[in-house]
């Protein structure tokens, strides 16, 4: 077997392939397992297509995530795993790891770039700092539905945004859901932004989003996901934010009782492969890498968005204090985030800002 993924090595930078870790991340598995039980999840729809010939060689190939095996992200992996193999007659093996297992987003990047890992699937938001015009998805408000956001990641404007992004040892492939993130925190209800004073809020390491959180007066904490909850438990902040399906996967309400639908960032994920890993592949290969990406995208944010409802009524069920803004209420955040647009129009470039917001249907004045 011709394998593409060397061992990793202990030297990779900042990787996270200690004992503890590793012992973390299945206590992260098991603890979510109750999740994927309760959750009745759609089925896989039928692998279509001929059986696509290669070149004689079996391959192997790694891809990592960092959210747990209950998420609709790691359906959506165990659904290109079953594309690819049966496509590829098992010519191709797909290992899926889960929980930041191999490294989080921006770990499994660098793992890509050394060719010591071959697929990841990141939220652009940690990304920026690479692909500058990603931060355009972390414009607050930006996208008033998933469907529009479908929309644009499926249109010209995101496939220009792949081919742009296959640079710096990277192939991107397609587009999956992270979701609209919503604020959990520990001290009391969130219902304008005068509540967030002072509040302690995990953000990734994205200056947007410490923007963001800056403006509406809370006190942005960047931080690792992988270690996030222990942070959420131990008090070292206060809140933070995520869609509802990663909150409740992840466990974040059994030490966060608050929590608040704003909707305020709509991310999406997008799916990586080393440029190593792809110039080992034949072109029927990376074609079928191709389509199984776009297959996987579709079917996980169907899983979403089923998903979706029943989780947040799942964790009201379980306790947790929901409040859903008002439309007037979700404009007096708008109001105060506008400052935001303007920080960052001519970073990310106007013109795509006003792009988006046209395919939106937002005035982009």
């Amino acid at each position: 077997m011709t394998t593409i993924t060397p061992s990793h090595r202990s030297t990779r930078p900042r990787a996270r392939s200690s004992l503890t870790t590793l012992m973390a991340a299945a206590v992260l598995s098991l603890t979510s397992l109750s999740a994927v039980a309760a959750t009745e999840m759609p089925p896989f729809p039928d692998v279509t297509g001929d059986v696509v010939k290669g070149d004689g060689n079996d391959y192997n190939i790694k891809f990592n995530i960092g959210l747990t095996q209950s998420s609709a992200q790691y359906r959506g992996l165990e659904y290109f795993k079953k594309i690819v193999e049966q496509r590829s007659d098992n010519h191709i093996k797909v290992q899926t790891f889960h929980s930041a297992q191999l490294g989080d987003d921006l770990q499994s990047v660098s793992a890509l770039q050394a060719g010591t890992l071959d697929m990841t699937a990141p939220s652009t938001s940690p990304m920026v700092s690479m692909f500058p015009q990603f931060a355009v998805f972390d414009l607050p408000f930006l996208f008033p539905t998933p469907e529009i956001a479908d929309k644009v990641l499926d249109g010209d404007i995101g496939q220009q945004m792949l081919k742009d992004a296959s640079t710096k040892g990277l192939v991107a492939i397609g587009w999956s859901e992270n979701g609209y993130r919503q604020l959990t925190n520990s001290e009391h209800a969130v219902t304008s932004p005068a509540d967030l004073d002072g509040l302690k809020v995990r953000t990734m390491q994205n200056p947007i989003h410490l923007d963001i959180w800056r403006t509406l007066g809370a006190n942005p904490t960047p931080m690792s996901f992988a270690e996030l909850f222990t942070a959420l438990e131990q008090g070292v902040v206060d809140g933070q934010e995520n869609p509802w399906i990663t909150i409740e996967s992840s466990k974040f309400n059994e030490v966060q009782p608050y929590a608040t639908e704003t909707n305020h960032v709509y991310t999406p994920f997008i799916t990586l492969v080393s440029e190593r890993t792809w110039k080992r592949l034949p072109e029927s290969y990376q074609q079928l890498l191709r389509d199984a990406a776009k297959q996987m995208g579709d079917y996980e944010r169907h899983v979403s968005r089923v998903m979706n409802d029943q989780i947040k009524q799942e964790l009201k069920d379980d306790g947790m204090k929901i409040t859903e803004l008002t439309p007037e209420q979700v404009a007096v955040f708008q109001k105060d985030l506008a400052p935001v647009y303007d920080d960052w129009r001519e970073k990310i470039g106007g013109d795509l800002i006003d792009r988006i917001r046209a395919e939106s249907k937002v005035d982009s004045k």
